[in-house]
């Protein structure tokens, strides 16, 4: 599977390391201070970035018709913009966008 990854902390950095060793190939990354690689080829994107960031990941993910799993906390009071986007991703869409809260 090609992945994007949204944050490159901590989490993001295992994320990478687990992804690795499983014979999946990262082919983005975006953090703060960069990006790195071609989020328009990933099969998925996985978000660990902090919650004023999140809504802006997810929604350029979701833009690119890039599904993705969120592990970041703290952005709910805009999940409405999210719940809006994913719906229209998943009528332009076969695969399902996946949105998780932890």
């Amino acid at each position: 599977m090609k992945i994007a990854l949204l944050g490159y902390g901590k989490m993001g950095k295992e994320i990478e390391s687990i992804a690795i060793k499983r014979n999946h190939t990262i082919v983005s990354k975006v953090d703060k201070n960069f990006i790195e690689g071609e989020i328009n080829s990933a099969d998925i994107a996985i978000n660990f970035s902090d919650p004023f960031a999140a809504v802006s990941n997810i929604s350029m993910a979701l833009n690119l018709n890039i599904p993705v799993v969120s592990g970041t906390t703290g952005w709910l009071k805009n999940y409405s913009i999210i719940e809006s986007l994913s719906k229209n991703y998943e009528q332009n869409n076969t695969k399902n966008s996946i949105i998780f809260e932890s």
